[in-house]
């Protein structure tokens, strides 16, 4: 399974101390450097996520073009791009990415696509966390992650 990751669902688990989730269900997840530096720009610079370190267990990978029409969109960010980039050019089988434009795009290019919130279902499914709620929890009021009402509730069923 080819798997490329975004830097919101890496930064996300890590804050949650989870990151060892993405090998137990994806086995090697890649990220283009643009997410890398996304990933310790944000670690250094916003206290919520001070002090995070990305895991080495991350496959680099670069996209070796991106002169897609979308790739000049201004509601996508570097790392989003670079991530969409190189899902297309590696045949990706899912793209981890939470941001909406990104989602969007990404699906607009027939990539498939799984956030933080599909992550840990996924992986209470699997028995590797107990329960979601209490993640859920703290995502919102310590990481002030945006969860939409309706899917919260969708996600406790």
């Amino acid at each position: 399974m080819i798997v490329v990751a975004d830097t919101s669902v890496i930064l996300n688990l890590c804050f949650l101390g989870l990151e060892r989730l993405l090998p137990e269900l994806f086995g090697t997840v890649y990220l283009p450097s643009e997410v890398a530096a996304e990933f310790r720009r944000l670690a250094g610079a916003d206290r919520r996520f001070h002090g995070l370190v990305l895991p080495t267990f991350l496959q680099y990978a670069e996209p070796q073009t991106t002169a897609h029409a979308w790739a000049s969109s201004p509601v996508l960010h570097a790392g989003e791009i670079a991530a969409i980039s190189l899902a297309l050019e590696q045949r990706a089988d899912l793209v981890l990415m939470d941001e909406a434009e990104g989602r969007a795009a990404a699906k607009a290019l027939q990539l498939r696509t799984m956030g933080l919130l599909g992550i840990l279902l996924h992986a209470r499914q699997k028995m590797l966390v107990s329960s979601v709620a209490p993640l859920l929890d703290r995502l919102q009021q310590e990481a002030r992650f945006w969860i939409a009402p309706t899917l919260r509730a969708a996600c406790r069923r």
